[in-house]
């Protein structure tokens, strides 16, 4: 993946392998303001983080859908997620993409496209959309296992730190405060009781026409939790210069005037989008 310029209608798709060497030669260092955002599965990180990059016109990356994406096309190709080379080899050669592609930051905001909005990035796999395959109750498991192996997540950061090297991003997951831009301009932990955590993932997969039960969604978020903050390889934690914000009993709007205001007395971006 590499961002662009130019036509929202385009797709960019290389392998992981050849962004790696351009990583290499950038050192992967930001040349720009990046805005971290940290915290549990359900904790509204990922629509607080799209909100944001709205309002400051700046890209928004959802991290979280790359390792998604892997572990559901490790699974289709039969890989033992135990199996660190496979996986190795998997992200070495996999197409993996988003459409509308990450674009810099443009004069007089970001627009919609086809009443979409450009935050909304589909995510594509050698050529297939899976940005509905891969947010299922199955895949969530899958991806805190496959993303627990240090091959994925070496191959995934390095990854991401090209994505941002232009700045003016967003970048949203688990780990990104505190070992992909440890020197992010801004930094947050979202965070959220499990129970609230719970109910807010029901009630998503319901409005989807899944059949889910509330208790097993909450038992899935607290065994989650753990397996996300315990693992060997960047464990999901707060870093020790995040802003910690509990939505449990905050709304969106609420919460994304307390991320605007912090973000406004830390970096210069100038005037916002809205």
């Amino acid at each position: 993946m590499n961002p662009v310029r130019g036509s929202h209608n385009k797709k960019v798709c290389t392998t992981i392998r050849d962004e790696f060497v351009k990583v290499e030669a950038s050192n992967g260092v930001k040349r720009g303001p990046v805005i971290a955002i940290d915290g549990p599965a359900g904790s509204g990180k990922s629509t607080l983080a799209r909100l944001l990059a709205e309002k400051l016109c700046f890209t928004y990356i959802d991290t979280g859908a790359m390792y998604r994406a892997v572990a559901l096309r490790a699974y289709e190709q039969g890989i033992d997620i135990e199996d660190e080379d496979s996986l190795k080899n998997l992200c070495s050669t996999i197409n993996l993409y988003f459409t509308p592609p990450p674009a810099y930051p443009r004069k007089g905001g970001r627009k919609n496209v086809g009443g979409n909005q450009l935050n909304s990035n589909k995510i594509f796999i050698d050529g297939n959309d899976y940005s509905e395959k891969i947010r299922t109750p199955f895949v969530s498991r899958l991806s805190s296992k496959v993303s627990s192996q240090k091959a994925v997540r070496d191959a995934m950061v390095r990854l991401q730190r090209l994505l941002a090297a232009k700045g003016s991003v967003i970048m949203e997951g688990r780990d990104i405060g505190t070992i992909v831009f440890p020197d992010a301009d801004v930094k947050f932990y979202i965070d959220a009781s499990p129970e609230v955590r719970g109910r807010r993932r029901y009630a998503e997969l319901k409005e989807k026409g899944e059949n889910v039960f509330l208790d097993t969604i909450i038992a899935e978020e607290k065994a989650r939790d753990k397996q996300d903050s315990t693992r060997e390889h960047a464990p999901l934690k707060k870093a020790d210069d995040a802003v910690l914000i509990d939505t449990s009993n905050m709304n969106l709007e609420e919460v994304l005037n307390v991320m605007l205001k912090t973000v406004k007395e830390r970096i210069s971006i100038g005037n916002t989008c809205c």
